[in-house]
């Protein structure tokens, strides 16, 4: 969508995701990521912490599966997606103001410790980023954009960009 506000979100997870269905039976995995900014104090000489920043996160489809499943509370992650804040009316009448991100992409923090990918199958075609419809959006009909014609193997057995490796995998 246009106007969207996309950013980068570096925090810790404050708890396990939260895996849920919608009652059309899609995946959403619902979390929260805790960022705290650092300055550097030049009088003191010395690093400080300001206010810690909570931003609640929603990924959808089989990212939302590949986070509950992968992520648990406490990790450092490194979130990318479009910023929406919401108006809301609390119970007694007052207005409040949420500000909430659709998940394009996650990952561990590789900063300070090591993470073991595995590939996921795509079985459900509803990726996210690049390839599909991470955050709601979608790709083709079947949700996997190496279904589309271009991504065919060639007549010969031959993949889509000359290299002679498996139709199913990326060119690089």
């Amino acid at each position: 969508m246009a106007g969207e506000t996309i950013i980068t979100l570096v925090g810790n997870l404050t708890d396990d995701p939260e895996l849920k269905f919608t009652p059309s039976g899609a995946p959403v995995a619902n979390f929260t990521v805790a960022s705290t900014a650092r300055t550097f104090d030049k009088q003191t000489n010395e690093w400080k912490d300001g206010d810690a920043m909570f931003i609640r996160c929603a990924a959808w489809r089989q990212l939302a599966e590949n986070v509950a499943e992968s992520l648990t509370k406490g990790q450092r992650v490194v979130v990318t997606g479009a910023l929406k804040v919401r108006n809301f009316e609390r119970q007694d009448g007052s207005k409040g103001t949420s500000v909430e991100m659709n998940v394009d992409e996650i990952g561990p923090s590789l900063r300070y410790a090591t993470a073991k990918v595995t590939r996921a199958s795509r079985g459900d075609g509803g990726g996210g980023g690049s390839y599909g419809g991470g955050g709601g959006g979608g790709a083709a009909a079947s949700g996997d954009a190496w279904s589309t014609p271009a991504a065919q193997p060639r007549a010969g057995g031959a993949d889509p960009w000359g290299g002679g490796a498996a139709a199913d995998e990326p060119p690089f």
